[in-house]
């Protein structure tokens, strides 16, 4: 696991997994957001997909964000790709909990910092009714491009709860950071 894209609806983690897994294996860890959104405003699409581009061109990272319009150049270049899949209600509650946590100032964030209620939960584009709407209307859509990622060899990693993300995160990725110790240690000795 060298190249690890990671992807889900709002609140599903993908910050704290994508940190947790940098710290596990040593890789560097990039959120698509901290490139998008600039003091100016966010990157035309074709900057956007450049400087994406230059992160994944390296032999190891782990790269977060919920762009599938990159996936070509994220996607397509990870050997795992984990999709964060939770359940709606699931997704709700979290987006509520930590809206209300960044407004109660409890996340100094720059995100939190420019929250509002309504920008949280009253306005059409407020985070909560956009993270039912891409919920509902991009899932299909994920579906679709994660099956052509698995097809061009990328293995796919599907998580449908925090629960399964712990497991996978304390089983899964801990015995490939053990096996991948192992054999690095029978290189440096000749076993």
């Amino acid at each position: 696991m060298q190249k690890i894209a990671l992807f889900g609806p709002p609140a599903t983690g993908k910050t704290t997994l994508a940190r947790r897994l940098s710290e596990q294996l040593g890789h560097p860890h990039t959120n698509l957001d901290d490139i998008l959104f600039t003091p100016d405003g966010p990157l035309p699409l074709e900057e956007f997909r450049r400087q994406a581009g230059e992160v994944t061109r390296h032999n190891r990272w782990i790269v977060e964000g919920n762009f599938s319009k990159l996936a070509d150049v994220v996607w397509h270049r990870a050997d795992v790709l984990v999709w964060l899949d939770f359940p709606l209600p699931v997704i709700v509650y979290r987006v509520v909990r930590r809206s209300l946590r960044q407004l109660a100032g409890h996340d100094d964030s720059p995100q939190a910092k420019r929250l509002t209620w309504s920008t949280a939960f009253f306005s059409r584009r407020s985070l909560l009714r956009t993270a039912v709407r891409k919920y509902r209307n991009n899932r299909p859509r994920y579906a679709r491009q994660v099956a052509e990622t698995a097809g061009l060899g990328v293995e796919v990693v599907r998580l449908r709860s925090p629960r399964e993300v712990e497991r996978w995160k304390n089983e899964g990725v801990k015995a490939r950071v053990e096996s991948h110790f192992e054999e690095a240690a029978r290189h440096t000795t000749g076993a």
